[in-house]
């Protein structure tokens, strides 16, 4: 089995190792701190068994022997030797992010895929000068990769097509769902839609058309319920006699609402105060509340998965 390596042992890292040992690979979480190390294995160890228990867990594997899969390790030089795949999970800070790529990028072979988990930060920014240029790429998850099967993989202009072609394969193989980007934008195409949506919610909160928890009723129970298993194009696709039908009957209207939107929000004031508070009500910023929320949102996310997969086998 190749090894596959993770930098840094954050949510995310932790997430993305559990992933790959579903899968069936080796993997190496690296970090500068032992302690944090020794935490993450603590934590995945918990979370597996949980997993186990409630049936949830990944793979073909037992828990046991996905969290034999999974070492850590301080040393940077030690952690890359024999890796096929190098995932950067560090926080989203530039500097950061390229003295960590400087760094793999004097010690590693011409083989292994350089790949980060950034969400917003372009590939020319993250890559550019590097010597294997070639072999780096952007694999971009959604929070926690562990429920959210989605993986958007953004090439540098200079990424070498294989090292797209590698990726895309390594990771329908431990079950995400790669989609590729042809080329760079910010934001990428997840939070490009992620944040229309939340502008335009933002928007209709602030005008008092709606209020917060309504807002998020009209996507949970309405819009979100579609989007589960088929996109907005599809959507238009059913919703006529095909997209072009569609769009003879609801071109005019369409254009109509959208030149109704307004500018781009602040984020912030008096609206942001009033969503701020519409949701502290329903749930309040303790950390033990946010987690058991976050706890369920997880299982209604893996009651989703299960429910998406069998309706695909059906």
């Amino acid at each position: 089995l190749a090894d596959t390596y993770f930098l840094f042992s954050g949510l995310i890292g932790r997430s993305w190792a559990m992933v790959f040992a579903a899968g069936g690979f080796k993997v190496k979480l690296y970090d500068i701190a032992q302690q944090q190390l020794t935490s993450a294995l603590e934590n995945i160890r918990k979370q597996m068994k949980e997993l186990e228990e409630s049936g949830f867990l990944k793979g073909t594997l037992s828990a046991e022997q996905q969290l034999a899969l999974i070492s850590i390790c301080t040393d940077l030089k030690a952690a890359v030797e024999g890796a096929t795949f190098i995932q950067e999970c560090t926080p989203e800070n530039l500097e950061l992010k390229e003295r960590i790529f400087g760094q793999l990028d004097l010690i590693v072979g011409d083989k292994v895929i350089l790949s980060s988990s950034t969400s917003c930060l372009l590939p020319s920014k993250l890559f550019t000068g590097l010597k294997h240029v070639k072999q780096c790429i952007v694999s971009h998850p959604v929070n926690p990769p562990y429920f959210v099967p989605l993986v958007e993989i953004v090439p540098h202009p200079e990424t070498d097509p294989s090292t797209t072609e590698r990726t895309y394969a390594l990771m329908k193989k431990i079950g995400q769902s790669p989609v590729k980007l042809n080329r760079e934008i910010e934001g990428f195409v997840l939070n490009r839609l992620q944040y229309a949506v939340i502008s335009e919610a933002w928007r209709l909160v602030g005008d008092g058309v709606v209020s917060p928890t309504d807002l998020d009723l009209v996507m949970s129970d309405g819009l979100g319920m579609r989007y589960a298993f088929i996109g907005p194009l599809e959507t238009m696709h059913l919703n006529a006699e095909g997209i072009s039908n569609y769009c003879e009957r609801y071109r005019e209207g369409m254009r109509r609402v959208l030149n109704t939107f307004g500018p781009v929000p602040e984020f912030s004031g008096e609206i942001e105060q009033k969503i701020s508070q519409a949701m502290s009500e329903k749930i309040p910023v303790v950390p033990k509340v946010l987690d058991a929320r976050r706890k369920w949102r997880d299982e209604c996310l893996t009651g989703l998965a299960k429910l998406k997969k069998k309706m695909k086998s059906d």
